[in-house]
């Protein structure tokens, strides 16, 4: 019996001991158990913090990107107040570049004019075979502290000839108040957007129907323009010019008036990070003396004399993820023209209503890869009193579908396939470009 008692009262104690550890391990766990819940916490608000933190450095990264260019003008315009005079003999040295450009293509037939319109400049595909691009030579610098000058040189080869013309000539001030600024010389032209690029900044091989249509691809005159940037948060910028020289669809014959004048606007902005776009008006107005000279056999022949009107709208919407738009980026582009010209042709009353437009999209898709694709027409209306002669309506709009890809191994060189469905004349021409961009030297940044 005592045995037993005893037996009994050490199971007692044990299961009590037990017990007691029982309750003292499930007072630690939960203890554990709030010590992991906080610190989890803690690691969130950490966590949470340092990606605050990170998207509001990339903001002001991409900030900092999209006025890199402004600052580099801005340093190089405090540099040359700063050092100007006989300390920095240097400072004024021209910065001299060069774009090399040249083409494959095969087209066949080819066209020189676009039915319904008179042609001017540079019109049609070109021939097939190899040939030489316009290629540039470009020299610019501060001339002083108030002047900035600009040379270009277009060296082209014209019927196995070489010839070289002066493309841009111009002075422009630097110290105007109030964010105005005067050029004057041989200029692009403000009037539509893409007429301020050179050729080789171009998103294809060719100027859309519009250009060639209106402006024998582009329009550089000889004049004075002034420009105006309003102080707004959103970019606006007024422009207008008074324009001589033969630079069509002007004819230059008047010598001490203005032959044609040019205002433009536009407006711009951020929508967002990975959003930007610009908006384009403008207006040129043109007097025009025996423009055409085509001699269809006897007088008169096929000139034209008038006032000849152009309105213009354009329109540029970009996005890059997150601003960055080195790896990918798109590009829509758009323009939209309308002509009105009134005067004689070719001895007989004339009023043309002409337009034309392009829509042409570029995609990035990834670090030096671009493909894109436009479609551009024009058409006219000149009335039933042309038949046979170059105004003739040819009933039906001119247009044209074009693909293309291109690689860029650097910013400095560029290869690039094209393939044009051209319709412009009656019979559909197939037409391929191969064409090589290459720049050499200094060469600035284009604008938006």
């Amino acid at each position: 019996m005592y045995r037993i008692r005893l037996t009994l009262a050490i199971a007692l104690f044990f299961a009590s001991n037990a017990t007691l550890n029982a309750q003292d391990l499930s007072a630690e766990v939960a203890d554990l158990r709030q010590m992991l819940v906080e610190m989890k916490n803690d690691y969130e608000n950490r966590i949470e913090e340092l990606e605050s933190r990170l998207d509001r450095a990339e903001r002001s990264v991409v900030t900092a990107s999209r006025d890199a260019d402004d600052a580099v003008e801005i340093a190089e315009q405090a540099a040359t107040d700063a050092t100007a005079g006989a300390s920095a003999p240097n400072i004024y040295n021209p910065a001299i570049g060069v774009v090399l450009v040249g083409r494959y293509a095969n087209v066949d037939p080819g066209w020189e004019a676009v039915p319904g319109f008179i042609p001017g400049g540079e019109l049609g595909p070109g021939s097939s075979g190899f040939s030489l691009g316009e290629s540039e030579l470009n020299m610019n610098a501060n001339i002083d502290t108030h002047f900035f000058g600009n040379l270009t040189l277009a060296l082209e080869d014209e019927a196995g000839e070489t010839e070289v013309a002066a493309e841009e000539a111009w002075i422009q001030t630097t110290g105007l108040p109030n964010g105005l600024s005067l050029l004057a010389g041989r200029y692009f032209s403000g009037a539509g957007y893409l007429n301020k690029f050179h050729r080789h900044a171009d998103d294809f091989g060719d100027r859309p129907l519009p250009y060639q249509a209106f402006f024998g691809g582009q329009y550089i005159p000889d004049g004075l323009q002034l420009r105006w940037i309003a102080p707004t948060p959103l970019f606006l910028e007024f422009g207008a010019e008074q324009n001589w020289g033969n630079s069509f669809p002007s004819t230059g014959r008047s010598r001490t008036s203005p032959d044609a004048r040019t205002f433009f606007a536009k407006a711009g902005g951020d929508a967002g990070v990975s959003h930007s776009w610009q908006l384009g008006l403008s207006y040129v107005s043109a007097d025009v003396v025996d423009r055409g000279g085509v001699d269809i056999g006897g007088p008169p022949a096929e000139v034209f004399t008038g006032d000849s009107d152009l309105v213009g709208l354009d329109f540029v919407w970009k996005w890059a993820p997150g601003g960055n738009s080195t790896v990918q980026n798109f590009k829509l582009q758009g323009e939209y023209f309308n002509r009105t010209e009134d005067g004689i042709f070719a001895g007989l009353p004339y009023g043309g209503d002409q337009n034309g437009w392009y829509l042409q999209g570029i995609w990035q898709f990834r670090q030096g890869w671009r493909t894109g694709f436009r479609h551009d027409e024009v058409d006219a209306d000149n009335g039933s009193l042309f038949t046979d002669t170059i105004l003739e309506d040819p009933g039906r709009s001119s247009e044209r579908n074009s693909l293309m890809i291109e690689w860029s191994l650097s910013e400095y060189s560029l290869l690039r396939a094209q393939y044009i469905d051209d319709r412009v004349l009656d019979a559909s021409d197939n037409q391929f470009l191969l064409q090589y961009i290459m720049s050499l030297g200094a060469h600035g940044v284009h604008e938006f």
